[in-house]
C-alpha cells in the first residue's frame, strides 16, 4: 500500500508573512531563508525535508480550501496513492504535477483542508 512517510511541510496564511518570519527567526531561532520560509533537513534514510512557510493572507494557493493552512505530506509512491485515492472517491486534482522539486498531488480532506502529497525526487 502506498502511504505517507513523513511531514513535508506546513503552510499557513499570515497577515504579514515577512514580519512573522522575522519574529520566528528572532525569538525561536528559525533560519528563515531568502524565499521566506525554513527548510528542515530530515532523516537521510528518507528523501526529502520539511518546510515551514507563511503565505500572504490572500493567497489562492490553498484554493479551493478556505482553511488558513495547508499540510504537505511526503509519500513513498505517488502513482500508487493516486490510484488508491481515486478508487476511494477522494476529491483531488485530475493529475499529478511533476516539477524540479518532485511530484505533487493535491487532495481535499472531508473538512475541506487542502492536502499536498509530495514524492521528492530520487
Amino acid at each position: 500500500m502506498a502511504k505517507v512517510i513523513g511531514l513535508g511541510g506546513i503552510f499557513f496564511k499570515a497577515r504579514d508573512p515577512g514580519a512573522l518570519a522575522d519574529w520566528y527567526a528572532q525569538h525561536l531561532g528559525l533560519g528563515v531563508e531568502e524565499w521566506g520560509g525554513v527548510r528542515f533537513d530530515d532523516d537521510p534514510a528518507h528523501p526529502g525535508y520539511t518546510i515551514w512557510s507563511p503565505f500572504a493572507a490572500d493567497t489562492k494557493y490553498f484554493a479551493p480550501s478556505t482553511q488558513p493552512y495547508m499540510i504537505n505530506f511526503r509519500v513513498d509512491d505517488l502513482d500508487g496513492l493516486f490510484a488508491q485515492l481515486q478508487e476511494a472517491g477522494v476529491t483531488m486534482d485530475d493529475q499529478i504535477e511533476d516539477s524540479e522539486y518532485g511530484r505533487f498531488l493535491r487532495i481535499m480532506d472531508p473538512e475541506g483542508t487542502r492536502i499536498e502529497l509530495w514524492q521528492p525526487p530520487s
